[in-house]
């Protein structure tokens, strides 16, 4: 008795290739959008830390402002305390006017490698005060702290460094006019999956009591 086998069809090699061809198109398209995902929550958490260290320097030195507005008003009282960061912050004015304050906001796709401004300084947030060294652009070498700017703290609340955020304070220059300064409080930073920097600014405008 004689067995008849039938025809035997495989899959050719060009369906296997065109079959792996379609799942790594496939794959690389999901990891792409995982990625970009990843990239766009790791922006929006960066921008929110660093709104914050900008908002804790606004309120910082308007913390200030008040101490000293209220040693004034006791008349003839040399301000001490946090009252005396006021003239600290006032000392390191810079320039005159509305053009006193360096360019912002057109960095391109770094940020400077120094501080901008000819005066610039940083509070300490927790302790309302003039921090006595000038931040720098990028975290020091060797550091585990995060990329995006910040102002790093010491378990004892003093600052450990601080790193692209700074405060550039420009005087009024009207003298027959309400005596103010504004601080402008910036923060520049390379973006996590982003060729162009993040930059975010603020001024508060303080009025001096006379």
């Amino acid at each position: 008795m004689r067995l008849v086998r039938q025809n035997e069809r495989g899959d050719t090699i060009i369906e296997v290739l065109f079959a792996v061809a379609v799942f790594a198109m496939v794959a690389v398209g999901s990891l792409s959008i995982m990625n970009q995902g990843t990239a766009t929550a790791q922006r929006s958490l960066e921008i929110t830390l660093v709104r914050q260290q900008v908002d804790a320097q606004a309120e910082a030195i308007r913390y200030i402002h008040q101490a000293y507005v209220a040693a004034y008003q006791k008349g003839g009282v040399a301000p001490t305390g946090t009252a005396a960061e006021w003239t600290k912050m006032t000392s390191k004015t810079t320039g005159k006017g509305a053009n006193g304050a360096s360019e912002f906001g057109n960095f391109g796709d770094t940020c400077p490698t120094t501080t901008p401004g000819e005066r610039p300084f940083i509070l300490n947030a927790r302790t309302a005060t003039v921090w006595g060294t000038t931040p720098s652009m990028a975290a020091p070498a060797g550091s585990s702290l995060p990329p995006f700017a910040q102002v790093a703290y010491n378990t004892d609340s003093s600052i450990q460094s601080a790193f692209g955020v700074w405060v550039e304070a420009v005087p009024s220059t009207n003298p027959d006019g309400p005596g103010f300064v504004d601080f402008h409080i910036r923060a520049c930073w390379q973006a996590a999956g982003s060729s162009a920097v993040a930059t975010i600014g603020t001024i508060v405008r303080l009025y001096e009591p006379r």
